[in-house]
């Protein structure tokens, strides 16, 4: 038997031991669901009805309430989830159509939680409400990820997004309030993550220290260092250099009045703006120019970027310094988008979550933001939910979405291969 009969078959017996694993993952999953559904959330329900609202009081085009019965919705979401539970396991499903029943389940889901946590109350939900507060609480996570995936298809992980979105939320919050103007706080904030990202470049690229590890040491370090100076400076002084104001919602004509869409996408702050930019850019720019055919090379094969003429030292460290901006801007979002205000370690970890949404993402600029919508949603529902008196305890609500990302890292994302140099230092031949 020769060497290229023998491959096939050994690459067969892997698939042959991996396979019943993979294939039974996603019924079984889909199965729990579907019960869950049925036996937790429609038996348990209380009795009435649940109303989901789709329009505001001021809006100028309305769209009619949408009551369901809670617990018999339950059911029938229950039973359609098992069955596609059923489906996926006896039936030969294409990728598309995986993705979208893995689309479908989750919906189903949803529904049935919130019709359980609506059920019988006099209020109705706000789906609006939901999809804004989804969209505005992914803005650091959104901008966050793309730094990851900048960084990342150069050939540099990032794990120093955290200390950069604080570093900007502090900067922006204290330059804001100082000089009372809210475009140089922004402009403060992304410099800032540029200079925390200007000291991970140096180190890594420059001096070659293990990566990983000094994006800890990093995040560490500005966690004490703006804490410090947060009581240092911010707390005597708190009327004139922590309380900056806020950007107001920039409303876009006729875009804006576009029932359910128009609200959640076109009538927020400059930053949700600046993210669709942010995307643009980002996008076009990795699969479209001359510098993201140049980025993916040297993030995939350094030395073979350097034989023809690319100087992979000097466009990593552009890069990644390039990226900190973005992240300068998402960590801005915090006190002079949102808050008002700076708190001490206010990021919360969004920034290792814009590391798992850019892995869920598959390092794609679309796949990082749709990754992070999805960690912002279950951190809205959670919020909502918390103010619908559910008899979900407060705490375990507020860990829903550190455990999104533990089930979505653990269970969904399969295999992921990175860029085949990230992580690796470039040592010129």
């Amino acid at each position: 038997m020769t060497i290229t009969e023998r491959v096939p078959t050994v690459l067969d017996s892997a698939a042959e031991l991996v396979s019943p694993f993979r294939r039974w993952l996603a019924p079984a999953s889909f199965l729990l669901l579907g019960l869950i559904d049925i036996f937790v959330l429609g038996t348990f329900s209380h009795s009435g009805d649940a109303t989901f609202a789709f329009s505001g009081a001021l809006d100028t085009v309305t769209v009619p309430n949408l009551t369901l019965a809670a617990a018999v919705t339950c059911y029938v979401c229950g039973g359609i989830t098992i069955a596609l539970a059923a489906a996926w396991a006896f039936l030969p499903f294409g990728l598309v159509v995986r993705r979208v029943t893995i689309a479908v389940v989750v919906f189903l889901f949803i529904v049935s939680l919130l019709c359980w946590a609506d059920a019988g109350l006099s209020t109705s939900f706000s789906i609006v409400n939901l999809l804004q507060g989804t969209l505005a609480g992914s803005i650091p996570i959104m901008l966050g990820a793309l730094t990851g995936v900048i960084c990342s298809r150069s050939g540099v992980i990032n794990i120093a997004i955290e200390g950069q979105l604080l570093f900007g939320a502090f900067t922006a919050a204290i330059v804001a309030s100082g000089t009372g103007s809210l475009w140089l706080g922004l402009l403060s904030g992304a410099l800032a993550g540029s200079l925390v990202a200007a000291l991970l470049a140096v180190f890594a690229i420059g001096y070659r220290v293990d990566q990983v590890v000094l994006g800890v040491v990093i995040n560490t370090l500005i966690l004490g260092l703006t804490g410090y100076l947060y009581d240092g400076v911010m707390i005597p002084y708190q009327n004139t250099l922590n309380s900056p104001a806020t950007f107001s919602a920039i409303k876009i004509p006729l875009l804006g009045d576009i029932p359910i869409i128009g609200p959640v996408f076109f009538d927020s702050t400059i930053f949700l703006y600046l993210t669709y930019l942010a995307l643009a850019g980002v996008q076009v720019g990795m699969f479209s120019t001359r510098w993201g055919l140049r980025t993916r090379a040297i993030g995939e094969h350094p030395v073979a970027a350097d034989t023809v003429g690319i100087r992979v030292t000097s466009m990593r460290y552009r890069n990644v310094i390039a990226a900190g901006v973005i992240a300068g801007v998402g960590g801005a979002y915090f006190t002079i988008g949102s808050v008002g205000s700076f708190g001490k370690g206010m990021s919360s970890g969004e920034g290792y979550i814009a590391l798992a949404a850019m892995i869920f993402g598959r390092y794609a600029p679309f796949g990082a933001v749709a990754a992070a919508l999805l960690f912002g949603f279950s951190t809205q529902l959670q919020s909502i939910l918390s103010t619908l008196n559910t008899p979900i305890q407060s705490n375990l609500l507020l860990m829903t979405p550190y455990i999104v990302t533990i089930i979505v890292l653990a269970g969904l994302v399969g295999k992921v291969r990175g860029p085949r140099a990230e992580g690796i230092p470039y040592v010129k031949g």
